[in-house]
């Protein structure tokens, strides 16, 4: 169970978001510019809300009244960017391992089978991500956060950055991810189309 009850002033913008989550997929959906974003990067840690409390099963994230601020690598939450932000220099065998030893969790072998056979990159081990599609990179930054076993993924617009083909493509294996991994999902977008697609629960946000 996920909770959320934040503030937060960014210059003339007030952002305030009290919403709940379970297993599947909440999407936080809405217009450019109305704080979808930045509502996950303060569940993530990478924004600090000015009043509020997060909660993760239970485990208190964030709490303004007792001061309790989980630092970002400490709240095991798995976050896949519009971009990928893979590593070039890096193969796609140590871009998958890298979310995994930033989180200090052991290799998982078993795991890491199931998650490539589930996202269809496990030929692309020993390729470099500027030898992929656009939609193969999103699908390695996807496993990426899964082999770091997150509590909780966080997915900002993953689609953002494809063309329509690529979209097709790779909505499926979100789907599939939703249906067989049993992992709370935050899927921020503003497209119809894919939240109707994923979405289990959808919190409309506009204008803060």
């Amino acid at each position: 169970m996920l909770t959320i009850d934040v503030n937060k002033k960014l210059g003339d913008f007030s952002l305030q978001a009290k919403f709940e989550g379970t297993s599947g997929v909440t999407a936080l959906f809405g217009p450019s510019g109305s704080g979808k974003t930045s509502i996950i990067g303060m569940v993530a840690g990478l924004m600090k809300p000015d009043r509020g409390r997060v909660t993760i099963n239970g485990e208190v994230m964030f709490d303004s009244e007792t001061g309790v601020d989980e630092p970002a690598y400490k709240r095991r939450i798995g976050y896949v960017f519009q971009d990928g932000r893979l590593f070039p220099h890096l193969s796609i065998a140590h871009n998958l391992d890298y979310g995994r030893w930033m989180s200090g969790a052991n290799r998982d072998e078993k795991q890491v089978k199931h998650v490539t056979g589930l996202l269809d990159i496990a030929h692309l081990l020993r390729r470099r991500p500027g030898a992929l599609s656009g939609g193969e990179r999103q699908r390695v930054a996807l496993g990426r956060a899964l082999l770091m076993k997150p509590r909780l993924l966080l997915l900002d617009e993953p689609l953002a950055s494809l063309d329509a083909t690529r979209k097709s493509e790779i909505l499926p294996y979100f789907v599939r991810l939703r249906d067989e991994i049993k992992l709370p999902m935050i899927y921020v977008s503003h497209d119809t189309n894919e939240v109707k697609a994923l979405a289990n629960r959808i919190v409309v946000i506009e204008a803060g």
